[in-house]
Formats: structure tokens, sequence, C-alpha cells
């Protein structure tokens, strides 16, 4: 895929974050940084299990969302087909702990922007791809590869029934005081802050897998 020129973008349409105090940000610790207030406009399209969603520098398929045990330890996987469109191999990303600090994501999870409900776990998600090599972290060009997102189930907690991930989209252009162009978080503006623009909601439901 040939990169797009880098002309200048369309204008970013300004977007509404609620005002927190300290008292309220205190109180609601994590929700709040991760963005759990943002409310995500009624007009963002709203995809389902085994859609296909053109997110610029990606193409991704959202295959499902199965909680699984294994040795006594409790996972739920999401996976997906992931095309990455670039001309550049790309890592993987991680997905954002805040919700101010998305629009700096430029690989395929840094896209997902928010998952609701919150997975409770200590240790952090953990990504790969699977191919007939072995695992890797890593996403060819024009190459689609099958992607794990893997959450650590903490305490005794069931698995959610269902789990909505806030997508964003990409677009390539220029950098900050950078002449050169590369792929960003397509992000609009307020007060000089730059939030993540949702461009899709989807939800699995979660599934569960019989053991072995």
């Amino acid at each position: 895929m040939t990169e797009p020129s880098g002309e200048p973008s369309k204008p970013k349409r300004p977007v509404v974050v609620p005002a927190l105090g300290l008292v309220a940000l205190t109180a609601l610790g994590i929700i709040a940084l991760l963005g759990g207030l943002k409310e995500v406009p009624d007009t963002v399209p709203q995809l389902a299990k085994g859609a296909v969603l053109d997110q610029g520098r990606y193409k991704t398929q959202f295959l499902d969302a199965v909680y699984h045990v294994e040795q006594d330890l409790r996972f739920v996987d999401l996976t997906f087909k992931v095309t990455n469109q670039g001309q550049d191999t790309t890592l993987l990303g991680l997905p954002p702990t805040k919700w101010e600090s998305a629009f700096t994501g430029q690989n395929f999870a840094d896209s997902i922007v928010r998952i609701t409900p919150a997975v409770k776990t200590r240790s952090g998600p953990l990504l790969f791809v699977t191919s007939k090599a072995g695992e890797t972290r890593q996403l060819h060009p024009n190459v689609p590869a099958t992607v794990t997102l893997r959450f650590k189930l903490d305490g005794q907690d069931p698995p959610p029934a269902k789990l909505t991930l806030d997508v964003a989209g990409f677009e390539y252009e220029p950098g900050f005081n950078d002449p050169t162009s590369h792929w960003s978080i397509i992000s609009d503006e307020e007060d000089d802050k730059f939030f993540p623009e949702v461009k899709a909601q989807v939800t699995l439901p979660v599934t569960a897998k019989e053991s072995a």
C-alpha cells in the first residue's frame, strides 16, 4: 500500500471532556484515568463479532472473546485478524492506560483506547501474534495475522458476559514540528489537549472454552 501524501487533514472536531475535581479524581481513581467517564457520540458505528474495520494503518476483523482456565490461572483472550496496510513492519503496541495519552499511539493495540467493563488484572495484558513459525510481536506489511490480547484475571470474580471496545483509527500526516510524515491516531483537540476519536465500538460476547 502506498502511504498517503501527508497533505493536511481536515480540521479536527472539538470534544467535550468532563472536568473532574481533585476529590472526584481521587475517589474514582483508575476509572477516571482510563477515560471511564468520557462519553462516546451516539453516531459512532456499533459493530459485533466478525465485523471488519478499516482503521487506516490496519484492517481489523474482530474474531472473538474467550474465557479459559490453564493450570488454575484464568484468562480472557480477545482475538483479531489484523492486516498491516502500511509499508513498514510494526510492533503490536499496548492498549493505553490513560484516555488523554491515547493519541500518541502508532501501533495496532494502541488504537483500542478503552475496554468496557475494565478487566481487573494487576499484571497487565499480553499481546502476541500466532503463526506457524511460533509467536511474535510484529505485524508485517500486507500479511494477515492472528493477534491475541490476553488478560489474566485476578481474584475469583466471574468473567464479564461481554466486552465493548472503543477503537480509534489512524491517519498519515506530518508530525508536530517534524517535516516527516507518519501514522498517528486520529484525535480531537480541546483546550490544547488531544483525545482519541472513537471510530467504532465493537461488542464481543465472552464465551467459555471447555477444559481439555
